[in-house]
């Protein structure tokens, strides 16, 4: 289990504290994770609690307290792994209103994704919702600077560089799954996409020429 699962599923069980009396923990998760304003437990808390969870785990996050914030962070993935964020519409999807959590499987006939949230049913928990509710998944990445390996990697390197690489390749958009240092297939197709997005020799080997792109798009 990621991280950042094993953070948010401590928290399950949290809940509001009904009358005027505010649970102090729903407050916590506000205030540590710059949402200064929230003093109480009924401010929808849905994206402040997935904010919070992504601070501790030193992650990209909107900050914002709207759940469709987060279709503008991280990188969209059609193959969503648990932890990842997944943006539901509520209403409908034309409406600003939403909800958000931490994708961890969908049901057996695939109509329901099951989500790690809070405020699900006034508390931390894990939930079911319509698959055709789902707005996006969103892959999240590291809020500190990425320091790109240099030399030459190819499929069936393994290590910290790989890594490095992997965690590169999904903040621009080129998806590879969960950052294991293992340099497999699909970290192959994505050196692959993003040599021939920069006209580069497409061999799926990561050098110079692909590092320097790579760096052009992380800093535009």
């Amino acid at each position: 289990m990621s991280q950042l699962l094993k953070i948010a599923f401590q928290e399950l069980g949290v809940k509001e504290i009904a009358g005027a009396e505010d649970n102090p923990t729903i407050v916590k998760y506000a205030h540590e994770s710059s949402f200064d304003w929230v003093n109480d437990d009924e401010t929808p808390w849905c994206s402040i609690f997935v904010s919070w969870v992504a601070m501790k785990c030193d992650l990209k996050r909107s900050k914002k307290a709207n759940a469709r914030s987060w279709l503008h962070v991280g990188s969209n993935t059609s193959n969503p792994e648990p932890g990842d964020v997944v943006v539901f519409w509520r209403e409908s999807p034309e409406s600003w209103k939403g909800h958000v959590g931490f994708f961890t499987g969908y049901s057996k006939d695939a109509t329901r994704v099951y989500c790690l949230g809070g405020n699900q049913g006034n508390q931390v928990s894990l939930s079911a919702y319509p698959t055709d509710t789902v707005l996006g998944f969103r892959k999240l990445q590291s809020s500190t600077m990425l320091n790109l390996p240099d030399g030459v990697l190819k499929k069936g390197n393994t290590g910290d560089k790989v890594k490095r690489l992997q965690e590169a390749l999904n903040m621009a958009d080129y998806p590879v799954g969960t950052a294991d240092g293992d340099f497999g297939p699909k970290t192959e197709r994505a050196v692959k996409q993003l040599q021939a997005n920069g006209r580069l020799k497409v061999d799926g080997v990561y050098g110079l020429k692909t590092k320097d792109f790579l760096i052009s798009i992380l800093n535009e």
